[in-house]
């Protein structure tokens, strides 16, 4: 019989990508899924599922920022044999009341097998390969966070905590708060861009600035959740979970930089 497989939904993504090539790098079998990958699922297609989850018995569990996890694929997943799940959630979801996501959180604690909660600060990758990369090149971010300090996470070492716990004992019931060695508030961040790359990128950060680029409705939800967070401080997670130390903003900007981000 085959070894029981390890599913990585949105293995197309900034993390699930990473998880998927840590796994197989280390001989683990991968069922690597997305919606136009080598494996297919799609979360609002229940066709996909059990496909999906055929021969499985751990899942890294991630659901896009528009959608739900649904109660209904993790029974399901249970239900097939699944007995362990690690939940991409993310950092201050209680702060900012981000009912999705801790809807999940109480879906996976709750299921009835091993559960790890993994709750990243913004991604570095924002910047590079998210939803930050137009703002970058266009020289200017507005977002209504103001000097509030963020302990921005590589990619990279939130796949490797995602790892860990997929593949290790000791992480079960454990709720990860996954972040980089320093906190940087944006301008701080964007300051580092500018250095590495001589693009300069100017910030806007108060609540005006914001209401001036983004719909009204969506700009005072998000208002209101951002000003819920406070400053973000680095925990020791990446280095406890992994033994080693947790990418630096500044080692990803040049790392990103010469492999040729944010190039015309």
């Amino acid at each position: 019989m085959a070894d029981p497989s390890i599913l990585v939904l949105g293995a197309t993504g900034s993390t699930g990508r990473r998880v998927a090539a840590r796994l197989s790098g280390a001989g683990h079998a991968v069922r690597r899924a997305s919606r136009r990958g080598e494996v297919r699922f799609d979360w609002s297609d229940r066709d996909t599922w059990a496909g999906a989850l055929a021969g499985v018995e751990r899942v890294y569990l991630m659901a896009p920022h528009e959608l739900p996890v649904e109660p209904e694929f993790v029974h399901e997943a249970v239900a097939s044999g699944v007995r362990r799940l690690v939940l991409l959630s993310t950092r201050g979801v209680a702060e900012m009341r981000d009912e999705r996501l801790l809807a999940a959180e109480r879906l996976v604690r709750t299921c009835g097998v091993d559960w790890t909660v993994l709750r990243p600060d913004w991604f570095d990758q924002n910047f590079d390969e998210g939803f930050f990369r137009p703002s970058v090149l266009g020289g200017e971010l507005v977002l209504p966070l103001g000097d509030k300090t963020q302990a921005f996470v590589d990619a990279d070492d939130i796949a490797a905590v995602a790892v860990a716990a997929l593949t290790e004992d000791g992480h079960e019931g454990e709720v990860y708060e996954v972040t980089g060695p320093g906190a940087l508030s944006f301008p701080q961040a964007l300051a580092v861009l500018t250095r590495v790359t001589g693009r300069p990128i100017r910030f806007r950060g108060t609540p005006d600035d914001y209401r001036a680029v983004m719909p009204a409705d969506l700009a005072e939800e998000q208002i209101r959740a951002w000003d819920a967070l406070g400053d973000g401080e680095p925990t020791d997670t990446v280095a406890q979970v992994t033994g080693r130390e947790p990418k630096s903003f500044h080692d990803y900007a040049v790392a990103a930089w010469e492999a040729g981000a944010w190039r015309d």
